[in-house]
């Protein structure tokens, strides 16, 4: 995809997403920013803000676990690379710690791919996994929902003991909710 190709998917995919109940009555979000060509995220985010909602962005521990922080806009992002790995935009400023996420009433999560079943596909290091079993310690029960672009909905992804499916995709051509 060319880099318009990109923005204009991500302009499509946070109108979508805003449009989801879940969002629409949120009052916290966990999110994320997208890098490189992942679906973008960062008009979502601040359409979010704008409505009042308090986004929580993650911060990459060495241990692969995600603390959290304020989203306050675009200025408060700072590149961060985490070893030989891609570098991550996070948020600058106070750190609220691992557990803050339970506080989200919906939760983006980024994946790969999610197939018939809601089942995500992560990049392989770990992070929304804890990040999804911490909520399930909790009985924290947040809307769950991936961006994707259209063909990576798949038929089926490969599955492990500790995965959990999610609620609901977001996609430029609509929503697919499993719950």
């Amino acid at each position: 995809m060319t880099a318009g190709d990109v923005d204009e998917a991500a302009a499509v995919l946070a109108e979508r997403a805003l449009e989801l109940p879940e969002l629409e009555h949120a009052r916290t979000v966990a999110a994320y920013v997208s890098v490189g060509p992942e679906p973008g995220t960062l008009a979502l985010l601040d359409a979010l803000r704008a409505r009042g909602v308090r986004v929580l962005l993650p911060a990459l521990l060495p241990d692969n676990d995600l603390d959290w922080g304020a989203y306050t806009g675009p200025d408060c992002l700072v590149r961060v690379r985490h070893g030989s790995r891609m570098a991550l935009l996070e948020p600058a400023g106070e750190r609220l710690g691992p557990e803050a996420v339970q506080q989200a009433d919906a939760v983006l999560l980024p994946g790969l791919a999610v197939d018939a079943r809601g089942m995500r596909l992560g990049r392989g290091g770990g992070s929304y996994d804890r990040v999804l079993a911490r909520l399930e310690r909790a009985g924290a029960d947040p809307a769950l929902v991936v961006l994707l672009y259209d063909a990576e909905v798949v038929e089926r992804v490969p599955e492990e003991a500790h995965d959990r499916p999610v609620h609901a995709v977001v996609t430029p051509s609509g929503v697919r909710r499993f719950r």
